[in-house]
Parts: C-alpha cells; structure tokens; sequence
C-alpha cells in the first residue's frame, strides 16, 4: 500500500471505529462497502473481499477492545450475561470462517447486504414504535437463549467477516430481554474475545484464494489505527445519546452501507 492509500484505510478505520463504538458492532459494515468503493475488485468473483474481511476482522477486535473502558465506567457491563455468550461464539465463528472460503467473495458479500437491510428494518421498527426497555424482572438471559445467540452470531461473524453485534444486540434484546445499552457493552466484550479467533483462521485461508496475508494485515493495521480513536468516542456517545437518536443513526448507516455494497451509490 502507499502512504496516501493508508492514510485512506485510516480514515476509513475512524469512522468504522466511531460507529462500531457507538452501535456495539465490530465496524465491518462500515469497512467492507468503504473498501470495496475506494479499493475495488479485480475479477468477477470478487476475490479480493476475502482479503477486506480478514482486515475487517482484524479492526473489530481492536473496535471492540477500545470500546470496552466506557462500558465498564458506565456499569453497563453484565458479566453473566457476556460469561453465557462467549463459548459458543468463540467456536462457532471458526466453523463460520471456514464455510465463507468454500465460496466465491461475491457471496458472503450479497448475504452481508440482506443481513444489513434486515437489521434496518427491525431497527426502524422499534424506533417508530417505542418499545419500552425491558426492567430488571423481565430480563431472560438464560444460559440457553444466549448460548443460541452466540452460536447463530459466532456463524454469521465468521462467515461474513463482520464483529456480530449487527446480529447479536438486536437478538439479545428480542430473545433474552437485554436492554440496549447491556447488550451494545456485551457485544463488544464477547467480540473482543471472538473476533481475534475468526481473524487469524481467515489470515491463514487466504492463500488458498492467491490472496497475501500481508497484504490484509497491512491495510487491517492501517484501518485499526483509526479505530482505535474512534471506538472509544463512540463508546462514550452509547451512554449520552437518547435511545430514539441511537436507533435511527444505526438505521441510516447500515443502509448508506447496503447501497455502497450494491454498487448504488
């Protein structure tokens, strides 16, 4: 890569990092459509976004690691909940990574746009009815329901190169019961753990599509440097913006970033 392509993946790596603070999600979304706009493929295939997701996976532990210090000022850290999470998450994210390199790029990429619009639509949703968030007595995070949770997030992770939290913080909330501000906090601890797991089993594939590790590990570094400044503001922001506001920015960024990866806009 030259400098000013650094300073690009950089960029890019900040506002990944702001927004996957903020949302509680490994900034993948934000990272795969901006590398694919400014970087591009070089076949039909779409080869090289095997390489976009081993980098991406990279920065979401970084986004996840650098986020976690305001959730544990803020006490929104639920140990149990994040105890529950993690082992099934943690191994289902390599069977996920796995299962991508049996593919073309282009697939996990299509797979990644329905994943986006379909959050977009439940986020819309609970926005504009104002669901009430869920008190202390009506929490149901059992071992069960969030050991479901990270086995179906570890998959999806894995297997399109994303930190999980597009998936996991929307099904915590449904399934278990977990207020928002809990599950954003939990989901970056468990992907702090998960992600660095799915990232050196990615690294380790990319020969096999005539990819170079070092190339992904050159842009991943690049990009982490950005998120590291990025993640924890927007960390801090999960605990001042109001629910409505946090809901509807969620909303309009995975959908600029569905349209980037359908070539759109």
């Amino acid at each position: 890569m030259t400098p000013f392509e650094m300073i690009i993946a950089a960029g890019i790596g900040l506002v990944a990092g702001l927004v996957g603070g903020l949302c509680g999600i490994g900034g993948s979304i934000i990272m795969l459509p901006a590398l694919v706009m400014i970087f591009g493929y070089s076949d039909e295939a779409n080869t090289e976004h095997h390489l976009y997701i081993a980098a991406a996976m990279l920065v979401n532990a970084v986004v996840a690691g650098t986020a976690i210090r305001p959730h544990l000022k803020a006490g929104a850290i639920d140990r149990a909940v994040v105890v529950r999470l993690l082992p099934t998450m943690a191994i289902a994210i390599i069977g996920g990574v796995v299962l991508g390199d049996q593919m073309e790029g282009r697939v996990p990429k299509l797979v990644l746009v329905g994943f986006l619009y379909t959050f977009v639509a439940w986020t819309l949703f609970t926005a504009i009815r104002k669901l009430p968030e869920p008190t202390e007595g009506e929490q149901r995070a059992t071992g069960p329901r969030l050991g479901t949770i990270g086995l179906g997030t570890g998959l999806i992770a894995g297997f399109l190169g994303i930190g999980g939290g597009i998936v996991m913080v929307p099904a915590m909330q449904l399934l278990a019961k977990v207020p928002l501000r809990r599950a954003i906090a939990a989901s970056a601890v468990a992907m702090c753990v998960a992600s660095p797991i799915g990232a050196v089993i990615k690294f380790s594939t990319l020969s096999t599509h005539g990819l170079r590790w070092q190339e992904a590990l050159t842009l991943g570094l690049a990009m982490a440097v950005g998120a590291a400044v990025g993640s924890p503001l927007g960390a801090r922001l999960t605990h001042t913006l109001k629910l409505p506001h946090l809901r509807l920015v969620v909303a309009f960024v995975l959908g600029v970033s569905g349209l980037r990866l359908l070539g759109v806009v």
